[in-house]
């Protein structure tokens, strides 16, 4: 076996013949020849280490030439194309923390390629000319859609938390419920937020059940804030009650401490006249009297990535002269981004139809039968080899948003005759531009609801081919 290696070790092509290949000099024709050299070696040094584990010891010396030339060729092509790009996402879920979440609204998209494609105002005063606040446009209308006194923004929700807490609590108790002690994806645990915030945290009640008196009899002279925190992704049903978020506020104001609302999802429109079960707006925290509501931006909001901080001017202020303010900010993409987004809030009914997070999760079910049926007829007269078919199913709004509530839709069934769900999957991700689809029961599952215009023909067409 050691004969062996060493002949396949001996067999190996040089650095200097690949680069002098033909399909090289095309493929590394736009790169830096240090960067083509660079990954000529790389590649030769993956292949040598298959050949020393023993994988590759009775390959001769073309057939180690043309491995090793296919791994650099492979490289040489992912350096040309983004990898951030465009997918159809045909899996039903809306706020895909995978695929981006929220999808940016056509205006948001207008406003960074009109007002973003040169120099652009972010921090300056344009009739003083000196240095203003970032934050100043997008705390405009945060003020304006929710009421509240001030606003500024961090990269994500979970970067809020951590931050309100280090303002106001650092080396301090923050009580919050047991069954509010939530996990969600990304590793974020708020016992681990909040021991990195330098807050101590203070655990009442039970996990199903927590009281009035629990916070009022955990209150000591280092107690700074009472916490309340939107379960995201996840209910407690049954025997079970939380304290009003009113409650929360006056016990906390009676005793002279900070009430902090993590409402998560972070709503500016209350989703249930739309039939779904009431989730807390901002706008209602704020009228509630919280001292400081954090959210997503991302999720029923439906802009880029962000963390909204909304409250009283005076901890807003002491947020934003936080060590941590400038480590957690966001730059002029997110603020076009988010300030675009929240300016078509001013107008509600506009934002239903123009915010696509929305759109999908107002879509009708009569109208996602009706495009369901229309993908499947159009797919059996193209005579594939599959049994395609329609039938009732759900959807999701997903990223901990409308969390247990779901979304009555039409699924398209497909079970491939001449390959495994599994196959079918793996070629729609390697189609241009990738379809990411579900498995379930060994079908795979199509929902129009995440489909945008014009994505249903492209499935189409990649499934006709692909079966």
């Amino acid at each position: 076996m050691e004969n062996q290696n060493n002949q396949a070790l001996r067999n190996l092509p040089s650095v200097d013949v690949l680069l002098n290949t033909a399909e090289v000099q095309s493929a590394g024709g736009s790169f830096d020849a240090e960067i083509v050299t660079q990954i000529i070696r790389e590649a030769k040094e993956q292949v040598r280490a298959k050949v020393i584990k023993g994988d590759y010891r009775e390959m001769d010396r073309e057939t180690l030439f043309r491995e090793t030339l296919n791994r650099a060729l492979n490289a040489l092509e992912s350096l040309k194309k983004p990898f951030y790009e465009k997918v159809i996402n045909a899996t039903g879920i809306i706020l895909h923390t995978a695929l981006g979440r929220a999808v940016l609204a056509p205006e948001a998209l207008a406003e960074i390629q009109e007002e973003l494609t040169g120099y652009s105002r972010l921090q300056v005063g344009l009739t003083t000319g000196q240095r203003s606040r970032r934050d100043e446009g997008v705390e405009l209308l945060l003020r304006r859609l929710t009421g509240a006194q001030a606003a500024t923004v961090v990269n994500n929700n979970a970067a809020a938390t951590a931050i309100v807490l280090n303002t106001v609590a650092k080396g301090k108790e923050v009580i919050v419920s047991r069954g509010q002690l939530v996990e969600i994806g990304g590793e974020f645990r708020l016992p681990d937020v909040m021991a990195f915030s330098g807050a101590k945290m203070v655990e009442v009640g039970t996990t199903n059940k927590t009281h009035a008196r629990d916070y009022e009899r955990a209150i000591t002279e280092n107690t700074a804030a009472l916490l309340r925190v939107h379960p995201s992704n996840y209910k407690i049903q049954g025997f079970t009650s939380e304290v009003p978020l009113e409650e929360m506020i006056r016990i906390a104001h009676s005793r002279g401490l900070v009430l902090i609302d993590d409402v998560g999802a972070g709503s500016l429109v209350d989703m249930s006249q739309f039939g779904f079960e009431p989730e807390a707006t901002l706008q209602q925290s704020v009228a509630a009297g919280s001292d400081l509501i954090t959210s997503s931006a991302d999720k029923l909001i439906g802009a880029s990535q962000g963390g909204i901080i909304l409250g009283r001017a005076d901890l807003i202020e002491a947020i934003r002269k936080n060590q941590f303010a400038r480590i957690v900010r966001i730059g002029k993409l997110t603020f076009a981004a988010l300030e675009a987004t929240l300016r078509l809030f001013l107008d509600l009914k506009l934002a239903q139809q123009r915010v696509p997070t929305l759109e999908m999760i107002l879509r009708k079910p009569e109208d996602l039968k009706s495009a369901a049926d229309s993908i499947v007829a159009q797919l059996n007269n193209a005579q594939t080899r599959a049994e395609i078919s329609a039938s009732p199913g759900f959807s999701q709004t997903g990223s901990g948003s409308l969390p247990t509530q779901n979304l009555p839709t039409t699924v398209i069934t497909i079970v491939p005759k001449n390959m495994s769900a599994q196959d079918l999957t793996i070629k729609l991700r390697r189609y241009q531009p990738p379809i990411i689809a579900r498995i379930q029961n060994e079908q795979v599952l199509i929902d129009p609801r995440t489909l945008l215009k014009g994505e249903d023909a492209v499935l189409i067409q990649a499934l006709s081919q692909i079966l």
